[in-house]
């Protein structure tokens, strides 16, 4: 088999996984153009999937990038679902919309891509943390209102874009929003919600995993070109990121240079987690540079791939969205 690492870019993994992505029916968050959303569904398009739900919030930006995939690829039929992954409301009003399209009765593969990152401190409409609203609770629900027709796939599987930033902050149990502000650092907050995606894809390997569903956590890398810093200046953005690490004796912390990826190597790892045939026998694992992360020599933090953490945290985002999933 071949071997892929920080180097492989989207045009070979789609190559090699042609014949895995021709047919399949794959639901993507995040998808406005110039995001890693967008490239990915535009690289995996080349291998005719059968269809490709766009989900965004603002369905002008999500028609362009369906648009462009008409452009290169006319064949290939694309789907838009509007949802604000900040409004439990919207989330259900969305998922309530993907449950009811008949001709839809099967979604192979799930990419939960959309971001924010370290933003200023707000809360969502429902009173969470906006890290935390947008980046993990909107994606916990969405993917379990709509797992039912993820679970009649043949090889069901649900990917969490996560992030190495989960090494800025456990998951904060009894203070998740930060005290109201008093104790918020935007990237510690962005560290939460990146380790709630890690952990969201541990529990529901074990839930679901006797039921063929794989699920895996990725970080795609350090990107500068894409959506989700276009709100930071990025001559000082990450003085603070460096801050946290040096307070907490991360590795990162140290360094002096950083391997900035292109979006061609960025999104190789979404497709790795979305397809790779070899994966089954780490169910739940957390990916880098296509490969299985390894806790002992990289950045994987131990509170984020705690199975006694991941229940934790399954048990408090039913709580927080109101609603349980008890598979």
């Amino acid at each position: 088999m071949p071997s892929y690492d920080t180097n492989t870019t989207s045009d070979e993994l789609v190559k090699d996984y042609a014949s895995l992505i021709k047919g399949k029916v794959v639901l993507t968050t995040g998808v406005s153009p110039g995001g890693l959303g967008a490239a990915f569904v535009l690289a995996i398009a080349k291998a005719q999937p059968a269809l490709l739900i766009l989900a965004g919030r603002d369905l002008s930006k999500v028609e362009k990038t369906a648009a462009e995939i008409t452009s290169s690829n006319p064949t290939v039929k694309t789907r838009n679902l509007r949802v604000d992954l900040e409004s439990l409301q919207s989330v259900r009003e969305a998922a309530a919309e993907v449950n009811s399209w008949a001709d839809v009765p099967v979604i192979d593969v799930i990419v939960n891509n959309a971001a924010v990152m370290a933003v200023d401190y707000a809360l969502s409409v429902d009173g969470f943390e906006r890290h935390l609203a947008s980046n993990h609770l909107g994606h916990f629900l969405l993917t379990n209102l709509v797992i039912n027709k993820v679970l009649a796939s043949k090889s069901p599987r649900v990917v969490f874009v996560s992030s190495a930033g989960h090494r800025f902050n456990p998951f904060r149990f009894d203070d998740y929003n930060f005290d109201g502000g008093k104790s918020y650092d935007k990237f510690r907050g962005y560290g939460q919600s990146k380790t709630a995606n890690i952990l969201t894809a541990v529990s529901l390997a074990k839930k679901l995993g006797g039921r063929s569903l794989l699920a895996f956590s990725l970080h795609p890398g350090v990107i500068v070109k894409t959506n989700l810093v276009n709100h930071l200046d990025l001559s000082t953005a990450f003085v603070g990121a460096k801050a946290v690490d040096y307070a907490l004796g991360n590795r990162e912390g140290f360094r002096t240079e950083l391997d900035i990826k292109s979006t061609e190597r960025g999104i190789a790892t979404h497709i790795y987690a979305a397809f790779d045939p070899n994966l089954a026998d780490h169910n739940g694992s957390y990916l880098l540079d296509c490969h299985v992360g390894n806790p002992v020599t990289e950045t994987v933090k131990p509170w984020a791939i705690s199975r006694i953490e991941a229940e934790k945290l399954w048990t408090l985002s039913e709580k927080l969205v109101g609603q349980e999933f008890n598979y």
